[in-house]
């Protein structure tokens, strides 16, 4: 039983995988001039299918709305029950359908036209009805389906969402879409946390801020690393900028050759020069640092170079960013 699964479930994956690289072959003049007509649409994208492509459909307008190029999904058969209304002047219409014969698409494209709206076919039959009455076609034709009936719309359905996504983030790539602009349409959950939280907010701060004057020796900086419980601490000159920094990690190694060490200046025995983090700094980047220098944390400094606080692993940690 359980050999019969996994090989109907690997025949489907194979299936559907090479329909998605099959889609290389459609990255043509016609993928170019949809793109253009997207990307340069004075409304907003409509995207329209029955079925399973009107799933895909709705997937690929949130995808879309995602990357900040207005899309709204819209079922063919509510549009001559009022939805018409969603459309207007200078939009785009997106069709899906595998068969290019759907009889509800068919039906209101006559309509579609008279608005003088521009439209954009994806569907597997090049010589269907609506790929020759479209502006643009787009041709996302599958060897087969991954049903062994070859009936259900499953590697169909999977190479038109591939390619409707590979063309909203054409577009998106060709305006120069930056994650500063993704975070402005994902503010919420832990995606959006990710794009908006800073170092700022997350950092330790004021009393919570373990800071000493070079001139302290090592016992005193382990004094202050013990009380505030972050296994480190900022060095500062007499102006209050940050000159060095001292964790748990320099105190053991450095101990095991100089047993003197807790009595020496932290001067001499600091990292100089450490790498420092802004208070703006994005928490998912300060995470990317700590990993890239494998690090437990790093002083945060102001425009002055003076640390304003502490990032520690673990509170990214909390915060869902590691």
């Amino acid at each position: 039983m359980k050999t019969k699964i996994t090989d109907r479930a690997r025949q489907v994956l194979t299936i559907e995988a090479g329909a998605v690289k099959e889609q290389l072959k459609h990255l043509d003049g016609s993928f170019i001039k949809a793109a253009e007509l997207i990307d340069t649409c004075r409304g907003k994208l409509i995207i329209m299918g029955v079925g399973k492509s009107g799933l895909i459909g709705r997937k690929l307008s949130a995808t879309f709305s995602s990357l900040g190029i207005s899309s709204v999904s819209v079922h063919p058969a509510d549009l001559s029950h009022g939805d018409f209304g969603t459309l207007s002047h200078g939009d785009v219409v997106l069709i899906l359908s595998y068969s290019g014969e759907s009889e509800d698409l068919k039906r209101n494209f006559p309509t579609i036209r008279k608005m003088g709206l521009k439209t954009i076919l994806m569907a597997g039959r090049q010589n269907s009805l609506l790929a020759k009455s479209c502006d643009v076609f787009l041709n996302v034709s599958v060897k087969r389906e991954a049903c062994p009936y070859n009936l259900a719309p499953t590697a169909s359905t999977t190479a038109m969402l591939a390619l409707g996504d590979a063309l909203a983030l054409g577009i998106s790539h060709k305006r120069g879409f930056r994650k500063e602009d993704f975070a402005k349409y994902h503010p919420g959950g832990n995606l959006g946390r990710k794009l908006t939280l800073m170092v700022s907010e997350l950092m330790h701060k004021g009393d919570n801020n373990p800071v000493i004057k070079q001139d302290a020796t090592v016992k005193q900086a382990l004094f202050v690393m013990t009380k505030k419980k972050l296994g480190a601490t900022s060095v500062t000159d007499s102006r209050g900028k940050l000159v060095g920094y001292f964790t748990d990690g320099d105190l053991r190694r450095r101990l095991q050759e100089d047993r003197n060490l807790l009595s020496r200046k932290l001067s001499s025995v600091m990292t100089k020069k450490p790498k420092t983090l802004k208070t703006d700094t994005l928490a998912a980047d300060a995470a990317e640092m700590l990993k890239k220098y494998n690090c437990d944390n790093f002083p945060v400094v102001d425009g002055k170079g003076k640390p304003v606080g502490m990032i520690d692993e673990r509170d990214l940690i909390a915060a869902g960013m590691i």
